[in-house]
């Protein structure tokens, strides 16, 4: 073998010097196959050099140092990790290229010329490297003194390669003593690296020092635990306290917080690093801190509105609402026009079942905005929407702060649902907090007591949701847009469940709409007898049990044959008729007259009773009714005996005017003045003796000069009159506006009396009884 080309062997993370004795596991079966060979020569010479790039496993020239060193082999071995030798350092060469064998690489090199120095630098240098080697020595126990090693090592340069054995430093470092030009380079690159490495070794036993001082002998776990922590800190490390709030530091550079937001959140952090990880307060800190860089201050949810695209949204989600669409249109537009505008705050008011939720869904899809949901039902704890102070335990923002974090965006659509169940006791009353909370001159900076940071608020679109107004408080209500929704005509129902239930439904249950037919007859037919209700839960309810039936019948067949439900087959999968024809009274005695009220779910049919009694002139009044009904029985019965002479009622009758008002539906309380009509003229009906019309209904007020008063709740009436099957109702004359709000196929089916007087209205009800009713014309 040429005597500048040998087998090589590449080394990873060390560096083997001149001189320096060094064991080597070889695995690579390139480098071992290297080993063989120069195993078998009688100079038993390679070559050794270390790897830029330790994951390499086949290094080209471009992947080595320069320079490296000619070894000679000493022993080799095989060993449980491969194949185990002992080289010596011979002399630094230079790589001039790699020759590639069959199994192995040869490297074609030069020697590698040091330039050697002299004068009294380099003897001043010389001393420096022997002193440090020295006290390197010594430290290992091996007592020698500089001037001892000098006279033993009488070349400088061997005293550099010597350095190595002795002290750990990093790969590269060591390469840069190796390829020095010269003696003079290489002690100087030596003398600097090791007096480093000595300051480190020298700080490092300080540390020791004072730590060891400062703690109890006796608790050997502890001083180990302050000796890393003393070190990680010398060293600019830190341990899990310092970590975390290093970690929220950068949360909070990265929130892009409002100026007056970071500046309180890294007053709070400055805090939070003087307290000790298990301090209560430490945790709270930590979490405050999280909310506030969770918080959306600046980000905002950015579309352009779409009037068109809205109105689109609107129509694909709800069937009918024509007049509530209008008006959330209107409101949208003026926000289109002028982005700067507050947000409308709308109250949508109607009985369960009828929307509400879907149609804020619906908003907060027109306006591509986030939508959140919080239900305000039965709540009593004012901070549930203010938040807890944090000086309690378990301290938390309150609903609207949460909400907002959830949305991610200051900007969202967000419902409070069931405003009207708010309730009120000694922790607070939450609609009194609603007041700030939907005030635009006031949420603009809504401080959560829990956050104690004003948060603009005013930019978020608030949706309520209510069954009834009267539970919620004035002044709160008169922050508010009032929309409502009434509920839905039979027609309007089958509509809604073709195009929304019916789907819905089938596809829960696993069937296809090829498996199973509803014809519209059905639904109506499911409407008419099975739910009474102004919503669509029951019918929705009803559908889903039919859609159940059917995909067992069709589970157990095992069959993919179509089926269609007719109405003959209702009986057999629902059940008999929750609400026969015959519900409403087909023949009305005297002394029953129909009338007509609202509720929370809705509208109703009401049937006012009245019995005359011998002897007396008592009122009995039953039927859970209210004070202000009360009221309007007692009205309803003076008028009548105060017509004594246009009416031609029995002597005795007026002798002894006893009578006994009942109004069904006992277990149910009732209030509200528009009942008086329907008791005036089921008073007349009792005591001369005349039935009134059994498909007329009637709401109204009455006062005691006989006059039809206006009442509230028209639209929910008439549904109910329709629902029930009645076709004629007496309205007062004043409500004639709120005809218009009902649907066409309503006020198509209806026919509207509208009354001015009680007079107006008993010629409608009681026709048989102008014979005996000598009224003015």
């Amino acid at each position: 073998m040429s005597d500048n080309r040998l087998p090589l062997v590449p080394l990873r993370n060390t560096v083997l010097f001149p001189t320096q004795i060094m064991p080597l596991v070889v695995g690579r079966p390139a480098s071992a196959a290297a080993v063989d060979v120069a195993a078998r020569s009688d100079e038993k010479t390679l070559v050794v050099v270390t790897q830029r790039d330790p994951t390499q496993d086949q290094p080209g020239l471009n992947d080595l140092y320069p320079v490296g060193v000619k070894a000679v082999i000493r022993r080799a071995g095989r060993g449980d990790h491969g194949l185990e030798i002992v080289v010596v350092g011979i002399e630094p060469v230079r790589l001039l290229d790699l020759i590639r064998r069959d199994n192995h690489v040869e490297a074609l090199f030069e020697p590698h010329a040091v330039v050697r120095e002299s004068g009294a630098e380099v003897e001043a240098l010389g001393r420096s490297v022997a002193e440090l080697a020295s006290t390197l020595l010594n430290r290992n126990g091996q007592h020698v003194s500089g001037e001892q090693l000098r006279s033993q090592i009488e070349d400088p340069l061997n005293l550099v390669y010597l350095l190595p054995s002795l002290i750990k430093l990093p790969a590269e470092r060591l390469q840069a003593w190796l390829e020095s030009p010269s003696l003079q380079a290489a002690l100087n690159l030596a003398l600097t690296d090791v007096s480093q490495e000595q300051q480190v070794l020298n700080l490092r036993e300080q540390i020791a020092s004072q730590v060891e001082s400062k703690l109890d002998k006796e608790r050997k776990e502890y001083l180990l635990r302050q000796q890393l922590r003393a070190i990680q800190q010398e060293l600019g490390e830190t341990d899990e306290g310092e970590a975390e709030t290093a970690s929220l530091r950068d949360k909070l550079d990265k929130a892009d917080l409002p100026e007056s937001v970071l500046k309180e959140a890294l007053r709070e952090l400055k805090r939070m690093e003087k307290l000790p990880p298990a301090a209560p307060d430490y945790g709270v800190i930590r979490t405050w801190i999280d909310l506030v860089t969770e918080l959306p201050w600046k980000k905002s949810a950015q579309h352009v509105l779409d009037l068109k695209a809205a109105a689109h949204i609107l129509d694909d989600d709800h069937y009918g609402l024509s007049e509530i669409k209008d008006r959330i249109l209107e409101h949208l537009a003026v926000m289109k026009l002028n982005p700067q505008a507050r947000s409308p705050i709308l109250c949508l008011v109607g009985p369960p079942g009828v929307g509400k939720t879907s149609l804020g869904q619906s908003i907060a899809r027109a306006l591509g905005r986030p939508f959140e949901r919080t239900s305000l039902g039965g709540l009593h704890d004012e901070a549930e929407l203010r938040g807890h102070r944090r000086t309690y335990v378990g301290a938390m923002a309150g609903r609207l702060i949460q909400a907002v974090r959830r949305a991610g965006v200051n900007n969202p659509v967000l419902m409070l649902d069931e405003v009207d169940k708010l309730g009120r006791d000694f922790r607070g009353d939450p609609a009194a907090a609603l007041m700030e909370i939907l005030d635009p001159a006031q949420n603009k900076e809504f401080r959560d007591n829990y956050l104690d940071l004003p948060f603009d608020l005013s930019h978020t679109f608030f949706i309520l949701t209510a069954n009834t107004l009267d539970g919620i408080p004035r002044p709160l209500l008169d922050r508010m847009e009032v929309l409502r929704l009434s509920g839905y005509s039979d027609e309007e129902k089958a509509e809604i469940a073709a195009r929304y239930l019916l789907p819905r439904q089938i596809k829960e249950c696993g069937l296809s709409d090829a498996a199973v037919v509803v014809p519209r007859a059905t639904v109506i037919d499911i409407i008419r007898h099975y739910t009474r209700e102004a919503g669509l839960r029951q019918l929705e309810r009803a559908l889903g049990r039919l859609m159940r039936k059917t995909a067992r019948r069709l589970a157990e067949e095992a069959s993919n044959d179509g089926l269609e439900i007719t109405p003959d087959l209702l009986t057999d999968m629902l059940g008999t008729e929750r609400r026969p024809d015959d519900d409403r009274r087909r023949e009305v005695p005297p002394g029953v007259a129909t009338g007509l009220a609202w509720t929370e779910t809705g509208g109703d049919v009401l049937y006012v009773e009245a019995l005359p009694l011998t002897g007396g002139d008592a009122l009995t009044i039953t039927g859970q009714l209210g004070d202000v009904m009360q009221e309007s029985a007692r009205t309803a019965r003076s008028y009548v005996l105060s017509r004594s002479r246009d009416v031609e009622i029995p002597g005795y009758r007026l002798r002894e005017p006893a009578v006994h008002i009942h109004v069904p539906a006992g277990a149910t309380p009732k209030d509200g003045p528009s009942a008086g009509v329907t008791m005036a003229t089921a008073l007349l009906s009792a005591w001369s003796g005349v039935p009134t019309r059994q498909d007329v209904a009637m709401t109204g007020e009455i006062t005691l000069t006989g006059l039809v008063l206006p009442v509230g709740g028209i639209k929910e009436k008439v549904l109910a009159a329709h629902r029930t099957g009645i076709r004629t109702v007496v309205l007062p004359r004043a409500n004639e506006r709120d005809i218009k709000s009902l649907s066409d196929e309503v006020r198509r089916d209806m026919t509207f009396m509208l009354a001015d007087t009680l007079d107006d209205v008993w010629r409608v009800a009681l026709p048989g009884a102008l014979r005996t009713l000598r009224l003015a014309s």
